[in-house]
């Protein structure tokens, strides 16, 4: 159930210039950008703040990130970013291994004590209504200072706005991250979906 159809790459030579981002994120331009294109001013400030909050400024790396964002997306349910994020996890080092623990991060041993306080965080972030309880606040200081908490939820809303956008626009899902997320996620219950 698409709603409105992405434009070509290029109807935008100021969302152009600025989605080459997503050539090292995705290895492609996603059709959510393409769609943002016929309003430029939102294309630009989105992507503007995707690179804001996705930039490594300490110790929450460019796999975390991603495994934050296919969290949330898992507990908000949309599968245009869960396969987004796998597919960029992967992109920036995961292994075959610790995208197949992802969801079992809470006993693997695959993931630290950081790692898990931060993905909780992110799940209960995501969760409508909110999930966050002072335990797990708690938990997430006790690992994670001030600054590297404004990036996780910086992640966690970020994604908040992107499955509300996908999901609602019910995006295609592109070739490339539909097929990697038939390989790592379908076991795992996911399908396109809507976005198909």
């Amino acid at each position: 159930m698409l709603l409105v159809a992405p434009l070509e790459k290029g109807s935008s030579p100021e969302v152009q210039e600025l989605a080459a981002f997503f050539d090292e994120t995705l290895g492609f331009t996603p059709n959510s950008v393409l769609t943002m294109q016929r309003r430029p001013k939102i294309a630009e400030a989105f992507i503007n703040l995707n690179k804001a909050v996705m930039a490594n400024e300490g110790r929450v790396t460019s796999e975390q990130k991603r495994f934050i964002g296919m969290l949330a997306s898992l507990a908000s349910g949309c599968r245009y970013c869960q396969a987004h994020t796998a597919l960029a996890a992967k992109r920036y080092g995961a292994s075959a291994e610790r995208l197949e623990a992802i969801w079992e991060y809470q006993t693997s041993p695959l993931f630290s004590d950081a790692e898990r306080a931060a993905f909780d965080f992110a799940v209960s972030a995501a969760s409508i209504p909110n999930a966050v309880t002072p335990e797990i606040a708690a938990n997430l200081r006790a690992h994670w200072n001030d600054e590297e908490i404004v990036e996780i939820l910086g992640v966690v809303a970020l994604f908040g706005f992107l499955n509300r956008w996908n999901d609602s626009m019910g995006t295609s899902l592109e070739a490339g991250a539909a097929s990697f997320a038939g390989e790592v996620l379908a076991d795992h219950g996911w399908e396109k979906g809507k976005h198909g």
